[in-house]
């Protein structure tokens, strides 16, 4: 998948955005329909039309950062999968924002947001049954293992956010987190691996310098 959205030139025709000005480009939007329209008017919709972006493009940017990677262990891509997560939510705080955590509550979330949290979610929930049927991992019942990784992960990426990680290794803590949640889900070796992971080591080491 791209990291590249479209825009329009001067001449009407479309132009490649490079990833790292998107966000730039959808911040000055977001003040401009939040100057014209008030805080009810700002939607991800709304923002990327001010920016002439597709809004397809911009929900696109979270789908390319959570899709499943290649990695042949189930347990690194499934790792791997929450790391990239965080990754994508740091570097992108404003866009985050926008998809998560409205100015306003609106009364339901659009139909695009809906489809694309949705195909995210089911994502996740394909890796965990990948990862399940290589035995890797022994979930109950995948959506509800997916349920429970993607509220942690949230969860743990928000407070990060906003500044209100209690310890002073951010990134150790939620790696820990990760192993944390899928030894949870594991049994016999990959637990085994998970708790000699790197890690699961390097929250050892965070914890064991304090």
């Amino acid at each position: 998948m791209s990291s590249t959205n479209e825009t329009r030139t001067a001449n009407g025709r479309r132009a490649r955005t490079r990833s790292a000005d998107v966000e730039r480009e959808l911040l000055a939007s977001a003040e401009a329909v939040l100057a014209r329209e008030g805080p009810g008017g700002l939607t991800v919709r709304a923002v990327a039309t001010e920016a002439d972006l597709a809004p397809m493009g911009v929900y696109n940017h979270l789908r390319a950062a959570v899709e499943p990677g290649d990695e042949p262990d189930m347990l690194d891509r499934l790792t791997n999968r929450q790391h990239r997560y965080r990754e994508f939510a740091l570097a992108n705080p404003h866009l985050y924002a926008m998809m998560f955590e409205n100015a306003v509550p609106h009364t339901r979330p659009s139909p695009a947001y809906s489809e694309h949290a949705a195909a995210a979610f089911t994502a996740l929930v394909r890796t965990i049954e990948l990862a399940a049927a290589t035995r890797a991992i022994t979930p109950p019942e995948p959506r509800a293992a997916a349920q429970q990784i993607w509220s942690a992960v949230h969860g743990a990426v928000t407070l990060e956010l906003k500044g209100l990680v209690q310890v002073p290794e951010p990134e150790a803590a939620f790696r820990a987190l990760v192993a944390t949640l899928l030894r949870g889900l594991a049994a016999g070796p990959s637990a085994h691996k998970l708790s000699r992971s790197k890690h699961g080591r390097a929250a050892t080491s965070s914890t064991s310098s304090r």
